[in-house]
């Protein structure tokens, strides 16, 4: 039992921290392109690949670490929907929204990181008998 669920939530986590490399890669580049003329933002699409593996685990009452393997994260275009009000689709980069998402991502990956720190501090004190 403590294998698997060690296993699923070190997968889970490392989904995530690629999704939230993915993004912070997706908004350097919309960032590097703002001034390319015609060019359309991209966005990372995670969240629906993630309800998918949470609509198995509550059909299935589980899900093992091979099946949450295949869910990855998607790069999209932009359709203007996740934009600042006030701003059109296709209307471009705007800098102060992506440097925003850029922050907020950043942060996102330190609390990733630190609750994967955090866990493999625990699995490593559990190996040692409590020693540390």
């Amino acid at each position: 039992m403590t294998e698997g669920l060690e296993a699923i939530t070190r997968q889970a986590v490392s989904l995530a921290l690629d999704a939230a490399s993915l993004r912070q890669q997706v908004s350097a580049a919309n960032i590097a392109n703002a001034n390319v003329l015609g060019y359309a933002p991209q966005r990372v699409s995670f969240e629906a690949q993630l309800a998918e593996a949470r609509r198995t685990l509550r059909d299935d009452g589980a899900i093992d670490p091979a099946s949450l393997a295949q869910v990855r994260p998607v790069i999209e275009l932009d359709d203007g929907a996740g934009a600042v009000v006030g701003t059109a689709a296709g209307e471009g980069v705007r800098l102060d929204v992506e440097a925003a998402q850029m922050a907020r991502n950043a942060v996102h990956y330190q609390a990733l990181v630190k609750g994967l720190s955090h866990q493999l501090s625990l699995l490593s004190i559990a190996a040692g008998d409590g020693r540390r």
